[in-house]
């Protein structure tokens, strides 16, 4: 370990011995991540290091930055995206350079380490994908600008879904993002499996009931293969929260937070029973492997390799799953949505309306901070318009944010394409809270849904916990019980 003395004169070092460099010397190094400190070594001279804040190469183009994350083989469309909106946006504008800064992390690392890089301008990038739960934190926070400015005047605008819309608003009223992807969620269930442990298909159960039975059927008739899967740990983070917990919350007569009161609802029979549910599936074997689906490869695991090889009878995931199985992607198969079909996912009682869902997606956001704001709006409108979003939406899976490809032929009636199926979710489909604790309050949740899965603790304790901590982390004032 290096003990001595060092001096980096043209970074910062955090807490965790990362250093950020500034912005002028990416650019001139043509370099955006995050740099581990393994070894500095300087002399150090008595000069002050540059300001920061430069915009321009050595040949006098404007650079814009654009910081996503990399999530490997489930956004490989995202990158192709992006590749083919920055050759046309310098083509357009050729004192312009677009770099990119893709960041490989967990989702928990990639929000602290994107937080950390807007707070500066000397290391703020220019663009960034937002997950739209993010959004109305992220904004209180001020770490990223309005864009109420620019959108007065883009006539686009009016192209967007306007309940994608409350996605990107804030709970002060602006816009903070230009929403480029939706989704919507239900249950994958394998026709072939189905068949052999005799249940009827097209499969579109009424109830929670008509769910775990259909599981224990294909245990018993085909044991060889995990009956049901979803994301059950911390280390998937917001997907336990969201595809997992709030899939189920949401089906019950209850919800996590009261909206007319402004309190998080901590305890109730809906969120007892939904913790009930998953504790049924582990308990009773009808749920994967715990090395399996306690890790951050988990989406991985069931769409590149359980789903492809017919090991899994139910998946409750979205409905970009096939996004992965195209020709040009990490694990082509062609033949992979005649296999898995997407049904809704039931209420717990089969109440009204029947089936619920839930949706989110990502928005494209300017950094407060960010030194290079219109050009990167120009960038936003080029990413997000028609042309290019149709791109991104073919490539990647996603549902489009946009009403005028909401029907477009090439995008619904392309091969392996479930657009028709999960944009239909939409009418029944949920949001999470606009409120700025929520992504504490989802660590909360995923720490109850592992704890379950685990058998750490039974559901009442969970809740209980649940119930405690959050208490502890909004006050007394803004919760309840029902």
């Amino acid at each position: 370990m290096f003990n001595g003395s060092f001096c980096v004169q043209d970074g910062k070092e955090n807490r965790k011995g990362e250093i950020f460099l500034k912005k002028s010397t990416r650019k001139k190094l043509g370099m955006g991540l995050l740099l581990p400190l393994t070894l500095v070594v300087s002399a150090c001279g008595s000069s002050e290091s540059g300001s920061g804040g430069e915009t321009q190469t050595e040949d006098g183009k404007e650079v814009i930055e654009i910081a996503y994350r990399d999530f490997g083989s489930a956004n490989v469309g995202l990158r192709e995206w992006m590749d083919e909106v920055k050759a046309d946006f310098e083509e357009e504008n050729p004192d312009a350079q677009v770099d990119f800064m893709p960041i490989q992390a967990s989702e928990g690392d990639f929000f602290a380490k994107l937080a950390l890089m807007v707070k500066s301008s000397e290391t703020a990038p220019d663009v960034v994908t937002e997950d739209t739960f993010m959004i109305n934190s992220d904004a209180m926070a001020g770490n990223i600008a309005p864009l109420d400015e620019y959108i007065e005047g883009w006539e686009d605008w009016s192209n967007f879904n306007e309940t994608v819309k409350q996605g990107v608003t804030a709970s002060d009223g602006s816009v903070y993002g230009v929403p480029y992807s939706t989704d919507t969620r239900g249950l994958w269930y394998n026709t072939n499996l189905f068949e052999q442990a005799g249940i009827p298909v097209p499969w579109e159960p009424k109830s929670w009931e008509e769910v775990m039975s259909a599981a224990e059927k294909i245990k018993a008739e085909v044991p060889e293969v995990v009956p049901f899967w979803a994301n059950s740990g911390k280390a998937t983070g917001e997907a336990t929260t969201m595809q997992t917990f709030e899939m189920l919350l949401y089906g019950t007569e209850d919800e996590l937070y009261d909206q007319e009161s402004e309190k998080w609802i901590v305890k109730s029979q809906g969120f007892l029973d939904s913790l009930a549910f998953i504790d049924d599936i582990y308990q009773n074997d009808l749920g994967p492997e715990l090395s399996q689906v306690l890790t951050g490869k988990a989406g991985d695991i069931v769409q590149t390799e359980m789903m492809p090889n017919e090991q899994v009878g139910i998946v409750l995931n979205g409905n970009w799953v096939p996004g992965v199985w195209r020709e040009d992607g990490p694990a082509p198969w062609p033949e992979g949505t005649d296999v898995y079909k997407l049904a809704p996912m039931p209420t717990q009682e089969g109440q009204e309306p029947g089936s619920t869902s839930m949706s989110g997606g990502w928005a494209l956001s300017i950094p407060e901070q960010s030194d290079s704001k219109d050009l990167a709006w120009e960038f936003i409108q080029m990413a997000t318009d028609k042309e290019h979003s149709k791109t991104y939406i073919l490539k990647q899976g996603d549902l489009t944010t946009r009403t005028d490809l909401a029907e477009d032929p090439e995008i619904v009636d392309k091969p392996g394409s479930v657009a028709k199926e999960a944009t239909a979710l939409i009418d029944n489909t949920h949001f999470r809270p606009s409120v700025d604790q929520y992504p504490a309050v989802s660590t909360k949740i995923q720490a109850a849904v592992e704890s379950v899965v685990t058998g750490s603790q039974s559901p009442e304790e969970a809740m209980e916990q649940y119930a405690n901590e959050v208490t502890r982390l909004v006050g007394e004032d803004k919760v309840m019980e029902k």
